[in-house]
């Protein structure tokens, strides 16, 4: 049996382009399985029904190897257990190495499928976290240079202290002090533990 399985992001992004790729190789929409979520992991639904509907010799269709998942050592062993423990194959459109239907015999095949698939995880990996330093250092520059990250600072109200110094005198109470600086009750009281 074939499979396809497709996956983006976010509940935003469009799956047409993965669709039509399935739809050419002859899958219709019931063996194609959806999820949209983030591929930091596989706990996604439609993943693991997909997976737990493969049996030996079944084929496993994806677009890209970034659609399976983004983490490196988990694509690597999700790999593994479904061409190695569940015997399924698996075919990766934009990267036709990426195909372990080759007969058993040509082991040759699988090697290079499976040295492939380690290179481009290696890559894509790496490219993630290239962008998580260069993100880092350009916070770093930003704030060297005094831009400020995050959200603004709270500007509180002109008679603030006038308003927790009677509440800390318990002449009112932080519902009404709250109420008088037409803040919530939270931060009002996290601003008067400053004042203290």
């Amino acid at each position: 049996m074939n499979y396809g399985y497709v996956r983006v992001s976010s509940a935003t992004q469009n799956i047409t382009r993965q669709m039509e790729e399935m739809y050419k190789l002859g899958l219709n929409d019931d063996f194609i399985y959806i999820d949209k979520q983030s591929g930091k992991d596989f706990n996604r639904e439609n993943y693991q029904l997909l997976k737990s509907k493969l049996k030996k010799g079944d084929l496993l269709i994806i677009k890209s190897i970034d659609r399976l998942g983004r983490n490196y050592d988990m694509i690597i062993n999700e790999w593994s257990e479904i061409t190695k423990i569940i015997e399924s194959n698996i075919f990766v459109i934009d990267f036709p190495l990426l195909d372990t239907r080759v007969e058993n015999k040509n082991l040759v095949g699988k090697f290079i499928s499976d040295i492939v698939l380690q290179v481009l995880s290696f890559v894509a990996q790496n490219e993630r976290e290239n962008i998580k330093i260069r993100q880092a250092e350009g916070i770093r520059i930003a704030k060297a240079n005094g831009v400020h990250m995050g959200r603004p600072k709270y500007k509180l109200p002109n008679n603030f202290e006038e308003i927790v110094h009677k509440f800390h005198n318990k002449e009112i109470t932080n519902i009404n002090a709250a109420k008088l600086l037409n803040m919530t009750r939270g931060t009002f009281l996290k601003y008067a533990k400053m004042y203290k």
